[in-house]
């Protein structure tokens, strides 16, 4: 059974820092594009958060321009898991946070490219 599981969010304060981590299990784990996706209530699911897969020749990466900077995108092949640090926290950046799969080497920013989702973790920012 395909899982991908969320932890690591909670309730900070602005300038904080929280690490998400998404645990894969089901699947050949490097051979899958992984993404991280926010979804603020009443607002659409967007990428902030792409790494291509392992085997890829450019082992690239994506952030959105509301997290350049701020967040940062991570693998543990070892641990079949990946993580999101997230520094400098802005209360704009609270919403629920996925992680995603896809199948193939390189990462995409768009959502229905996904084949799996985790349920979320949700992510709090206090002014």
């Amino acid at each position: 059974e395909v899982q991908l599981v969320e932890s690591g969010g909670g309730l900070v304060h602005s300038g904080g820092s929280l690490r998400l981590s998404c645990a894969a299990s089901g699947f050949t784990f490097d051979e899958y594009a992984i993404g991280w996706f926010r979804q603020a209530p009443g607002k659409e699911r967007e990428g902030i958060s792409c790494s291509s897969a392992v085997g890829s020749s450019d082992k690239s990466e994506w952030y959105a321009d509301s997290v350049k900077g701020r967040f940062s995108i991570s693998r543990d092949n070892a641990k079949n898991t990946v993580y999101l640090q997230m520094d400098s926290l802005e209360p704009e950046d609270t919403a629920v946070y996925h992680c995603a799969s896809k199948y193939g080497l390189e990462y995409s920013r768009l959502r229905q490219e996904y084949n799996y989702w985790g349920q979320g973790t949700q992510v709090t920012v206090s002014s």
